[in-house]
């Protein structure tokens, strides 16, 4: 591919207006969409024409701006997208970086085999799941996306094309598992898949009263199950504080099957129900409706169920069975804050969720999970501990900025840390704090990139680069 000129009329670069999931942040950008691994691989020559340098993009379902380059170059990823190299008797499989989840899970449930971890949504690219080392449901028993990888190919400036594995460029490797796409340019990874029997999840569901009884059920028998994640309530105040629905499951082995599902015991179902229309004009998340919502969704869920089985979409990816939902916040957007805190920090834990639940935040979206140990990612964010994530709305909750900070305070004093692949508005200054190994991961990121070609919005946000 030649180099770009931004003059000229390339047949797949545009300028356009890029921002998050959370809609919070839009800045523009010169946009090119490579449509081959070659093509990918050599899109570090287009830098040249941009002196704010380049960031690789998959499906923008980062909450804030880690796939945004103001001024600079975008490459957008998602036509580069496949598989090769499958392996079903080990279950290991090599997909280019622009593959979703998505099409993995619709490749290979009915093969037998699911993905190693999944988050909220299945609309994540490989090169996506790598740069922000996702974690899922099954964090206290797997660990994150990197954990899973046995190898990648990738472009970093110095090296040009090269395979990275923990064995052979571990600094590298480690660097780039949530490096949020800093350290190169993802080509493809290598990675190992879970066998299944079903497509089924079976799953068990308590309603807890407060969030005491929420962590002492996760704490002493989430080891008892593959997946677990808590709804909570964030509205609710009082002796209610922090009730949840807590969810576990494990995939269900075929006997658990009725007669008619077994006769195709791994179908993968995804298709979306609706389409949200365009944003609205006027606030559909405000304190009345989400408590509302909140109360019946809370009032809704059994008390105690077992074995009730579900779908993979059911049960892990609920809010894709609703194409475009992030438009139900508005033209104003919203952001997502998620924590990590460590398992001996509930008493920080519980004053954060009592902050939230005083100063009003209409939410809905609201999850606790228990994360195992760390990986040696430099910048991964689980630690073996709880985490929280909620989504609120961009405007409507009274100084909303300063409660956050008081709550990044908070979590930083106890050791915890903000998820950089949902955040929007973290202060620089804390980010040494959050991940002690900055200076590590930096030293590891210059030698891959000495000019530093690889930046983002994030990047220059958070002073990343230092």
């Amino acid at each position: 591919m030649r180099p770009l000129d931004p003059r000229a009329d390339h047949p797949r670069t545009q300028r356009t207006i890029l921002s998050g999931w959370g809609s919070t942040s839009p800045t523009p950008a010169t946009v090119t969409s490579p449509t081959s691994t070659d093509e990918l691989a050599a899109s570090l020559k287009l830098a040249d024409a941009h002196s704010r340098g380049l960031i690789v993009r998959g499906l923008g379902r980062s909450y804030g701006d880690p796939a945004q380059n103001a001024g600079g170059l975008v490459v957008e990823a998602t036509a580069v997208s496949g598989i090769h190299n499958l392996d079903l008797e080990e279950g290991v499989v090599t997909a280019d970086a622009g593959t979703s989840l998505h099409d993995l899970m619709r490749w290979l449930v009915p093969l037998g085999w699911f993905v190693p971890v999944t988050p909220g949504t299945r609309q994540v690219t490989v090169g996506g799941a790598m740069a922000s080392d996702i974690h899922g449901k099954n964090h206290h028993r797997v660990g994150s996306w990197s954990d899973a990888v046995r190898a990648m190919t990738m472009v970093t400036p110095a090296d040009g094309l090269i395979s990275v594995s923990p064995e052979s460029h571990p600094d590298l490797f480690w660097a780039t598992a949530g490096g949020m796409g800093l350290t190169g340019v993802i080509v493809d990874v290598t990675f190992e898949l879970t066998a299944i029997q079903t497509s089924y999840v079976s799953v068990d569901t308590d309603r807890t009263p407060d969030l005491d009884s929420t962590l002492e059920l996760m704490e002493s028998s989430d080891d008892a199950y593959d997946y677990s994640v808590a709804w909570v309530d964030i509205m609710a105040t009082g002796r209610a504080m922090g009730r949840s629905i807590l969810t576990r499951g494990e995939f269900a082995p075929l006997e658990a099957l009725t007669s008619r599902q077994r006769s195709d015991p791994l179908r993968f179902r995804s298709g979306t129900l609706a389409t949200w229309p365009s944003r609205p004009t006027v606030r559909l998340v405000n304190p009345l409706t989400m408590k509302l919502f909140n109360e019946a969704w809370y009032r809704k869920a059994p008390v105690r169920q077992r074995g009730h089985l579900q779908t993979i979409s059911q049960f892990f990816h609920p809010l894709d069975m609703v194409h475009d939902w992030n438009r139900v916040y508005g033209r104003t957007g919203f952001l997502q804050w998620q924590c990590a805190l460590p398992l001996n920090a509930t008493d920080d834990l519980r004053w954060v969720i009592k902050q939230l639940a005083e100063s009003g935040c209409s939410s809905f979206l609201n999850v606790l999970k228990r994360f195992g140990p760390a990986n040696p990612g430099p910048l991964s964010f689980p630690i073996a501990g709880w985490t929280l994530a909620v989504d609120v709305p961009a405007v409507g909750v009274a100084e909303l900025g300063p409660l956050l900070d008081r709550l990044d305070q908070r979590v930083v004093e106890a050791g915890g840390r903000l998820y950089l692949a949902k955040d929007s508005r973290m202060a620089p200054e804390l980010l040494p704090a959050m991940y002690p190994r900055l200076d590590e991961w930096r030293a590891t990121r210059d030698a891959a990139d000495p000019e530093r070609v690889m930046n983002s919005d994030l990047a220059r946000r958070l002073n990343l680069l230092g």
